[in-house]
Parts: C-alpha cells; structure tokens; sequence
C-alpha cells in the first residue's frame, strides 16, 4: 500500500519546495520513493496478468519518474515536482504508445491509460485504425461502466477544423478529430491510501486495458 506518510512528505513538500528544504528531508523523500518503487513492483505483477504487452520483468525503479524538475526553459523554477508519477509502458521503455500512468499527489491522485498527444506518424496510424476499426473503440468508451468510471472519451484535446484526409460526414469525425486518446480516473487520498489500493487500480487499468490494445493494434 501507499503509506499515508508518502503523502505527508508530499504536502510538506509542496509547501516548502526549495532545495535547503529538500536536503534537510533527504530521509523521507528516500523512504517516499521506496514505498513507491515498492507498490510499483506489486502493480506491474498485476497488470501482466491482465495485459502481457507489459514485461513483468521491467524494473520498477525506471518507472517511478524523477522528482527533480527540468527548469532550464520554464517560467516555474521550483526544483522538485509536487507528485510521484509513476509510469508503466505496453511496449518497453520509451518506445511511445500507450501506457497506464499512476499520479499520486495530495487531494489530487489519479491513475490514467492510453496515448496522450501522439505526434507525427502515430497519430496518423491512430486516426486510420479509428477510420477502419471506430465501431470497436465506441463499444469500449460508451460502456455505461467505463464512462462511469472515466467519463466521455470524447472530451478530450481535439481538432477545431477537419482532420486532414477525412470529411465532416465520416460516422466517427468526433474520434478522429481528437489529438489525445487518454483515459482518467481521480483517486482520494484514503483511497490511495487504503489496503485495498493496489486492487482498486489494477482493476481500474484492467477497464483501462481495451483502449491500450486498440492503441496498440493501430501502431502495430
């Protein structure tokens, strides 16, 4: 489970996000960062069962993301991000395509899934299988269960003016029109919390998973 403590560390960290702070907190950050890469290692035995495209030998310790913050080009020059962000690829490390991403932060958690804002030649790929194949992804994201938990896929990032290659008639323009193809679902701090937080996102990935594999069949 994620330790309440995590969280501690977190809050105090936002309030306090200097580097004297931080090095003065050096323990707790480490033990923060511990309790993730632990809760990361039983998530990933998890999530192979249900999507083998994860390599359930990946080492957790590359998917818990840095804390530092890269301010070189950034108006926001505090040093450290306000949040764990945990992130598990389908198809390897930084190969791009679709992922499930655990975002732990105080009063504003969330685990997410799909591709967010695919650039250049997968995006094109992404928008041909939806021409082909849209009928398929609309049985997912309409689900009374899945819009439930996620909400309309639909409202996302999109288009203001036509794809290029498609007309205003074409029966899925509101999908092709999109630019990011995620999924979220926020997270209490007591539920991230609770003993039964590892269950609760794994099953929430594994409503997750018919999106990464339509992502997944379109950069195939």
């Amino acid at each position: 489970m994620i330790n309440r403590q995590t969280l501690d560390f977190l809050k105090d960290l936002i309030a306090n996000n200097n580097r004297e702070w931080f090095q003065a907190n050096k323990p707790r950050y480490d033990q923060a960062r511990e309790n993730m890469i632990g809760f990361t290692t039983e998530l990933i035995k998890l999530l192979h069962k249900t999507d083998p495209e994860i390599d359930s030998d990946i080492d957790p310790k590359k998917c818990v993301m840095r804390i530092y913050r890269d301010i070189r080009f950034s108006l926001n020059k505090t040093p450290y991000k306000n949040n764990f962000g945990v992130s598990v690829p389908t198809r390897g490390l930084k190969n791009g395509g679709a992922e499930y991403y655990l975002h732990i932060t105080p009063g504003g958690s969330f685990i997410a899934g799909g591709y967010w804002m695919p650039e250049g030649d997968h995006l094109k790929a992404i928008r041909q299988e939806i021409d082909y194949n849209g009928s398929e992804l609309k049985k997912v994201i309409d689900e009374p269960e899945f819009v439930k938990l996620f909400g309309d896929f639909r409202n996302q990032e999109k288009l203001k003016t036509l794809p290029q290659g498609y007309s205003a008639d074409n029966e899925h323009i509101d999908l092709l029109k999109l630019k990011s193809f995620i999924v979220m679902h926020y997270l209490t701090d007591d539920e991230v919390c609770s003993e039964g937080a590892l269950q609760q996102i794994a099953f929430l990935c594994n409503k997750i998973h018919p999106i990464n594999v339509f992502l997944k069949n379109a950069l195939a």
